[in-house]
């Protein structure tokens, strides 16, 4: 079928529009400059290789030729925004991708940033750029909307259809002309006023989630100290039908999406001069903050636990179960169980791990050992570390074999191990 849409970027977001897409029947096109796009993010969780070859079938095609982009109605740019050292989101690929499409730019082309990015992107980073490449006028001459994306990788409850979806164009035009096609894959578009405002809202729904968790991240360790059961108090707090949202606690906050600061914007996507300056967001920074030493608090109560039984972290053989960043998924961006291993291999352990998902698994170059029994490795392991709850784990099975278990999720049955 002929391609009606273009997905820039085909990782995390840009693989799930598309099969989004080509499920309601849309002609997409993916597009990437790097050609081995395409499998390592099959390797990293949007979809299984099965998955992707049922999207080809049904008609998705890729290309690396930025010609083709000059052929569709709709172009979604889907790239990625990592933070850098600095921990400001890095716009790069984005700025590469709206140069790619400016060169290809046609008059009413629909133009929509998926990315994460800071307030303030689509007007004053995105639009330059399409406008100096193409010799269009946004508003005029193409539709330019934000429609911050909403992907929750292994969630089988919201899938695409019926997550309603964000959308602010910078025009009237622009925002019925993105929310037409969202509407082709969605059950409910809202419109917001703006670009900024579609833009700030993915900014605070991902700084409510890690803020909230940074709080119950400090109250597990309050709790320990304490002696109080934390998932006790938990399962009791949400009890309360108003005023109170459940979060657990964990062993570090992973996935694509990190603490956005405006403030920390870099300096190619910062507002022009003129406009004062606003205050930090410091829950914001004391959430990274707290999330952050989660995986250094995970290995202090390891060494604890292997201490409480006369046993030294050096030499001790541990078995770590589950190391993706969310249940039922391949996907290992931004775990903390690299970190954890990382740091339990400089205190002498032995390390070994067990994923389903995960058939093969390197932390700094070095390969770690894969648990090809299961049952067996935890019975002969000092300790094991669930940071992962995977569906497919016999958590009651695993705390009788395990001699010593360490429960990250507070997934074990009650008194069945160690929890965080």
């Amino acid at each position: 079928m002929p391609a009606d849409l273009a997905v820039i970027g085909l990782g995390h977001l840009g693989l799930p529009l598309a099969r989004a897409a080509t499920t309601a029947g849309i002609g997409t096109l993916g597009y990437d400059p790097d050609p081995r796009a395409t499998a390592l993010s099959c390797a990293d969780g949007p979809l299984s290789a099965t998955e992707f070859r049922r999207l080809l079938a049904a008609g998705f095609r890729t290309t690396t030729d930025p010609a083709t982009l000059g052929r569709v109605r709709t172009a979604v740019i889907c790239a990625p925004t990592p933070p850098r050292e600095d921990r400001a989101l890095d716009l790069t690929a984005v700025a590469d991708a709206a140069r790619v499409l400016a060169a290809q730019l046609r008059p009413h082309t629909t133009v929509i940033l998926e990315s994460t990015a800071y307030p303030g992107t689509t007007e004053e980073f995105l639009r330059p750029l399409l406008e100096a490449g193409s010799g269009l006028t946004a508003g005029r001459d193409f539709h330019l909307a934000c429609a911050p994306a909403r992907h929750d990788p292994g969630n089988r409850t919201h899938c695409y259809t019926n997550t309603p979806r964000v959308i602010g164009g910078l025009t009237p035009a622009c925002t019925e002309a993105a929310a037409t096609f969202y509407g082709r894959l969605t059950d409910k578009v809202v419109r917001a006023r703006g670009p900024r405002e579609a833009e700030m809202t993915k900014v605070l729904e991902t700084n409510f989630r890690h803020v909230n968790i940074a709080l119950v991240n400090e109250m597990a360790v309050l709790c320990h100290d304490l002696g109080v059961d934390l998932w006790d108090v938990i399962r009791c707090a949400e009890t309360k039908p108003f005023g109170f949202q459940s979060f657990r606690p964990g062993p570090g906050v992973g996935g694509h999406t990190t603490p956005v600061d405006p403030n920390s914007r870099p300096a190619q996507g910062r507002s022009p001069a003129g406009r004062p300056p606003t205050p930090p967001l410091r829950l914001v920074e004391l959430a990274r903050d707290v999330n952050g030493r989660m995986p250094r608090y995970v290995i202090q109560r390891c060494a604890a636990l292997l201490n409480e039984h006369g046993k030294s972290a050096r030499g001790a053989r541990i078995l770590l179960l589950g190391v993706t960043y969310k249940p039922d998924t391949t996907d290992q961006t931004g775990s903390p169980a690299r970190e954890i291993a990382s740091h339990l291999r400089e205190l002498g352990a032995h390390v070994t791990y067990h994923d389903p998902y995960v058939p093969h698994w390197q932390v700094q170059g070095r390969p770690v050992p894969r648990a090809d029994s299961l049952y067996e490795t935890a019975a002969a392991a000092d300790l094991t570390v669930l940071l992962q709850a995977h569906r497919t784990y016999d958590l009651q099975g695993l705390s009788v074999k395990a001699q010593l278990l360490l429960d990250t999720r507070g997934a074990t049955p009650a008194g069945a191990a160690h929890r965080l």
